[in-house]
């Protein structure tokens, strides 16, 4: 029997480039054909650093030439990056099920993310976007805009925005009916074009970077999945990682995976948010598993004879 599943693809399924992107999703695709056919409902997201911060350079360079195009925002950005990945992924599957003969629809959708306008994050931006600049023109940009411009490691001077915690999937019912109706649902890319409700109840685009697992677990739980899926480089989460005492993690509770973050087992900026929201997801509901694994053992990974999972 088949599962609804929540796939949230890692950076090394999608590249650096759009070239190089075309090339590793072919890959990618046939991973997640593979769990289709298997007779699983998947919806799939993905990150977008890379892309969003390409896009926002060369709009960015644009902008600042005499006779330029104009300045594109960051929530612009990051739809734009959301369209060309699920652009290449959609494309990827579509050619991947026809191989096999497979009559299922894929979709790309659009996805918001809301975020609370006063989370705390907003007072402590702390994640570089877009071009470099000497420091000399970073503080005169910080007069001009009030935005944040920190030194970022010997490289230059960038503009930082806050990372709220994701609140809510704004199309999760849409998502919902897409799947419903038998289609491969690509969403919430990069953790979602992140949005705030404005008086009035109406949504607004803010300048920020969500976490993409945080928002899949958010979504997995909005949709109904019975299965959480982070794919990352790696086939298990290892506690004492790079040690003589390294040990791979299979089959975990709720309750050893936070004494484990608590005991600092996991980095943060890599392994912790990953663990964090498979807790969260797990904690939302009865019968639910969150796996951690690479792309290539997400199959047998269902199966638990490869990967970390993590139930209550």
């Amino acid at each position: 029997m088949g599962h609804r599943l929540v796939v949230a693809l890692g950076g090394n399924a999608l590249g650096n480039s759009p070239q190089e992107q075309l090339e590793l999703i072919q890959g990618t695709a046939t991973a997640l054909v593979d769990l289709i056919e298997g007779g699983h409902e998947v919806i799939i997201t993905h990150g977008n650093g890379p892309q969003v911060g390409m896009i926002k350079v060369a709009t960015d360079n644009s902008a600042e030439k005499v006779g330029g195009t104009p300045e594109i925002p960051f929530p612009e950005c990051s739809a734009m990056s959301q369209g060309y990945i699920g652009y290449h992924l959609q494309q990827a599957l579509e050619n991947e099920l026809h191989k096999r003969d497979i009559a299922k629809p894929v979709a790309s959708l659009m996805t918001q993310t809301l975020v609370q306008a006063d989370d705390p994050a907003f007072n402590n931006p702390n994640k570089p976007v877009g071009s470099f600049y000497s420091e000399e023109d970073a503080k005169r940009l910080m007069e001009e805009t009030g935005e944040t411009y920190v030194e970022d490691s010997g490289r230059g001077w960038r503009w930082v925005v806050a990372s709220p915690q994701p609140t809510e999937i704004v199309e999760g019912e849409a998502i919902t009916s897409l799947v419903n109706a038998g289609a491969v649902v690509i969403s919430t890319g990069g953790g979602g074009i992140p949005v705030v409700r404005r008086d009035g109840g109406g949504f607004e685009g803010v300048p920020a970077v969500i976490d993409k697992d945080r928002s899949a677990a958010i979504m997995a739980d909005q949709v109904g999945a019975s299965h959480l899926i982070i794919l990352t480089a790696v086939a298990n989460v290892a506690v004492n990682f790079n040690t003589p005492e390294q040990r791979d993690l299979t089959e975990i509770t709720v309750d050893e995976a936070k004494q484990h973050m608590a005991d600092g087992q996991f980095a943060p900026g890599s392994m912790l948010p990953k663990v964090e929201a498979c807790v969260s997801y797990v904690e939302g509901g009865a019968g639910r598993t969150a796996i951690i694994t690479s792309l290539e053992n997400a199959g047998e990974a269902l199966n638990g004879t490869v990967g970390t999972s993590i139930k209550s």
